[in-house]
This record gives structure tokens, C-alpha cells and sequence, in this order.
């Protein structure tokens, strides 16, 4: 689920951010006050709606009712937009003069060069997909459907008392995958925070 969820998240969250930074279309600073908006709005808030709206579809003990909600998030397009904002649109202009399309344009010349972006919106949404625990403890009802998380915080405690080994090995198995992954991106990662600031 949380591979799914983050590399859905790079994909989209790019896509939707290079429209925001690079195109002109009708709405744009419309569809950009919603991305703003959206990131105010508590999650808390809209935990209700998305449970009614998911259920209504019929996607409850479903993974796609675990990770279609969380495809593309706000603050994935706003990190994409800001980086991709601060890129020379000469090359933009240079890939139209060679005769590629948006697609072309977005794929071969925009994509690689956001790589710290990408990496810390990686390590970011893998982190919090694999962290999640209320979402899935209220979607996922059966056995089959439930995260690491869950399953470590229901199994572990009994119904008089906690068994504390058994806790403490799934703790500890649950953190491997995080810090293989922050391992992994690690330079790409502190690569994106240094050039925050730089423009």
C-alpha cells in the first residue's frame, strides 16, 4: 500500500505541479487557491466525508478504499509546483522548438531534473502511508486488509495485559523499511532541503 500510495503521489503530484508552474490555462490560479486551501483544511476535518464517500462508492475493505484517497495530496503538488516553478522555462522552450509535445516535454526534460523534489516528496509520503493507522483501522475490516500498524496494535495488546516482546519486534520491523528508505535517498534528500532556498 504505501509503495502504491507514494509512487502515485510522485507521478500525479509532478504532473499536476508542472501544469501549475509551467502552463497557461483557464483556472489556474483558481485550481492553485484550491491546492492552498486544501492544505489548511485539518485532516481530522475531512476524515468523516472521505469515510461516507468511500463507503457509498463501495470501496470499504478494499485496497483501493486504503490507497485511492491518498493518490495525490496537497502538499505534494504545492512541493512540485514550487520546485518545478524555478527551472528555466528556456528548456521548455527548447524541447517545443525540437518538436516535443507537453508529455515528451514533462517526461525527458522536467522529470529528471527534479530529483531532490521528487526524493523528499518520496521519503515524505512513504513515511506517512506507512505510518497511517486510523484510515486503515476504520476501512480495513478483516485480517486480510489491515497495515503493519494496525495489525502490530491489535495483536500485541491482550485483553488484560500488553505483550511487550511481541510489541517490540513488530516496532522494530515496522522502522527497517523507513530507514532503508531514507538510506537509500538519503543524498538526494539533503540535496532538496539545501536548494530550498536557492533560487
Amino acid at each position: 500500500m504505501a509503495v502504491t500510495v507514494t509512487a502515485g503521489n510522485l507521478v500525479f503530484c509532478s504532473m499536476l505541479g508542472y501544469a501549475l508552474a509551467m502552463l497557461e490555462f483557464p483556472g489556474k490560479k483558481i485550481l492553485f487557491a484550491l491546492v492552498m486551501g486544501m492544505l489548511m483544511i485539518p485532516g481530522v476535518v475531512t476524515f468523516v466525508p472521505l469515510y461516507i464517500l468511500v463507503a457509498n462508492v463501495g470501496l470499504v475493505d478494499t485496497l483501493p478504499g486504503l490507497i485511492l484517497p491518498f493518490l495525490v495530496t496537497p502538499f505534494g503538488v504545492f512541493l512540485m509546483r514550487q520546485f518545478i516553478s524555478d527551472l528555466p522555462r528556456d528548456l521548455l522552450d527548447a524541447g517545443r522548438v525540437d518538436g516535443a509535445g507537453e508529455l515528451r516535454i514533462f517526461w525527458r526534460i522536467i522529470l529528471p531534473l527534479c530529483g531532490p523534489a521528487l526524493a523528499t516528496l518520496g521519503i515524505l509520503t512513504f513515511l506517512g502511508s506507512w505510518n497511517s493507522f486510523l484510515w486503515p483501522l476504520v476501512v480495513a475490516t478483516t485480517e486480510q486488509r489491515y497495515t503493519l500498524s494496525v495489525a502490530l496494535a491489535l495483536y500485541s495488546v491482550g485483553q488484560n495485559q500488553t505483550n511487550y516482546g511481541l510489541l517490540l519486534a513488530g516496532a522494530t520491523l515496522v522502522v527497517l523499511p523507513i530507514l532503508a528508505v531514507f538510506l537509500v535517498f538519503q543524498r538526494r534528500f539533503i540535496e532538496g532541503i539545501a536548494t530550498t532556498g536557492i533560487k
